[in-house]
């Protein structure tokens, strides 16, 4: 998990959208919209991060497609020090 945390991250494009997305996730649950209204994205841009971070089992949802909330998942949670190492680092 590790080193999938780092390439997703920092490894590739668009990591620092990533990283500012699970930041904003860690304080509390969000659906798409709400993240792209709190970190002045496009829409469209933050469900194609949500995408990536659910697809590498660092964020998971529940709800409905349009309506869902987002939350990492328990192994990120077995993982935030380096997150948060991560998170030093691209800041």
């Amino acid at each position: 998990m590790e080193a999938v945390l780092w390439y997703v991250l920092t490894g590739t494009r668009g990591g620092e959208n990533r990283v500012r997305i699970l930041k904003a996730l860690d304080q509390r649950p969000r659906n798409a919209n709400q993240l792209a209204e709190e970190l002045d994205l496009d829409y469209k841009t933050v469900r194609h991060h949500l995408d990536v971070l659910v697809d590498n089992d660092i964020v998971t949802s529940s709800g409905d497609d349009y309506g869902a909330i987002y939350m990492p998942t328990e192994q990120a949670r077995d993982h935030w020090d380096v997150i948060e190492t991560i998170i030093e680092e691209v800041e």
